[in-house]
């Protein structure tokens, strides 16, 4: 490869493309196909850090790479120092019109390049941390004489500074500044129960003890209204302590078609209001992203279910995909054909063996010619729905074949392999597209007495 990778990113990547699951990082190492993207998402990364806001809707099959998408874009934005989370919309756990569960999924995966989910507490930490050398630059802190600041001057300028920092959050959500400040206070103290309590309140989590909201002032559990003043409050903390954005993935929201029609209509308006939101300057900082497949955006179960959602979303697409602006508010990912499909084989292979003792003998035998080979096998044993295979061509391609290429000397994949595709290891979707192979099997296995 022509880029320097470490063997941890390298072994991480291996690993999870072994499982058969997406990467959590080093999704640039492999991402075939979304070039054409790179500069219209940079920009929009770079209005986002500069204080901006982004709204961008990803539409695409199933299997067609929108949650891998989502998590290279993710990768993208932690590069800039941004801040990213993932949220997969679901009815019972997630369901989009619970704002405030939406808010505590978000900060339950929140995480930056430096600290994996949940870094709400360290990111906290670090904003108080820069409000204290922000006060000590103002040299209006008196020290002792043996040059150590008075730590209660300290606490009463870091205090006021953090007033003023979340003025405009306080006005509409008083109680995440208040909570924020008695989280401060039950740190200096030493009360460390209260401070946990006071953090898992801040972001979101239902029955928190009673004590700990007392020493905040604050009532009950966060409610759907309170849940955007948290997400307003949270951006100024994460760009106040240097991550100038946030990227927010809702993931599959195409499950609202699948809700009672009652509950699809809240999903589906609290979607417009955060559009709105976003579009009216509410949040600084903060690129949304949202998920989904063509029937979500197109059929009657889904968008076009709420004119003012619809015409939000609306985007042209009946021209050729290639002439597809990545600027649009709606993109669509066209998903894999085999000559993409048999590019990211060799990506893969070339990226397992730049880590590998045996690097020569993977070239030999899992030349580009097998990877072609095996890349059309999988896909025809899919029904040659080439969009739905890439997650177990590369699995077969790493733990079926490079693995004992690396391990056994002897082994030949020509000679000693043969694909096999098990409804076990197969997801819903692979299942579907296999079994319409086994069908027309069937079908032509028919003898007709004429």
């Amino acid at each position: 490869m022509s880029v320097a990778v470490s063997a941890a990113r390298r072994r991480e990547v291996i690993d999870a493309l072994r499982r058969g699951t997406v990467p959590q990082a080093g999704l640039d190492l492999f991402a075939v196909g979304l070039e054409r993207f790179e500069n219209a998402l940079d920009d929009e990364l770079a209005t986002v850090a500069a204080g901006g806001a982004v709204f961008k809707a990803v539409r695409g099959e199933y299997g067609s790479g929108k949650t891998f998408f989502a998590r290279w874009l993710a990768e993208r934005a932690k590069r800039r120092g941004m801040a990213a989370t993932e949220i997969q919309i679901s009815e019972t756990e997630t369901p989009l019109h619970r704002l405030e569960t939406v808010y505590r999924r978000l900060v339950e995966r929140l995480s930056t390049a430096s600290h994996p989910p949940s870094a709400l507490r360290d990111v906290i930490d670090a904003w108080f941390y820069t409000l204290e050398e922000d006060v000590l630059a103002t040299g209006e802190v008196p020290t002792g004489d043996d040059g150590t600041p008075d730590m209660a001057a300290l606490a009463d300028g870091v205090e006021r500074l953090m007033e003023h920092r979340l003025a405009a959050v306080a006005r509409t959500t008083p109680a995440f500044a208040a909570a924020l400040r008695a989280y401060r206070r039950a740190q200096l103290a030493g009360d460390h129960a209260t401070a946990e309590a006071l953090i898992a309140w801040i972001g979101g989590q239902p029955n928190v003890a009673a004590s700990a909201r007392r020493a905040a002032g604050v009532r009950g559990d966060l409610d759907h209204f309170a849940a955007l003043g948290f997400l307003q409050g949270l951006l100024t903390v994460l760009r106040d302590c240097g991550h100038p954005g946030l990227l927010v993935v809702l993931d599959e929201i195409e499950t609202l078609q699948r809700v009672r029609g009652d509950v699809r209509e809240k999903g589906l308006n609290a979607l417009r209001q955060l559009i709105d939101e976003v579009d009216a300057g509410r949040f600084p900082g903060l690129y949304l992203l949202i998920t989904g497949t063509p029937a979500f955006f197109d059929g009657p179960q889904g968008v076009q279910r709420l004119a003012p959602l619809a015409q939000r979303l609306a985007t042209d697409f009946g021209t050729d995909p290639r002439f597809d602006s990545p600027r649009a508010v709606q993109i669509r990912l066209a998903g894999f054909d085999l000559p993409k499909l048999v590019q990211l084989g060799g990506v893969v292979r070339d990226l397992y063996a730049a880590g590998a003792r045996n690097p020569d003998r993977i070239a030999a035998r899992v030349d580009d010619a097998y990877v072609a080979e095996l890349a059309t096998a999988v896909s025809g044993g899919l029904g040659g729905q080439v969009g739905v295979a890439p997650r177990i061509f590369l699995r077969k391609l790493v733990a079926d074949v490079l693995d004992r290429v690396e391990e056994f000397e002897d082994f030949d994949p020509r000679r000693h392999y043969a694909l096999t595709l098990s409804p076990t290891e197969l997801s819903e979707v692979e299942r579907n597209a296999a079994a319409s192979t086994l069908r027309a099997a069937s079908a032509d296995e028919v003898e007709l007495d004429l």
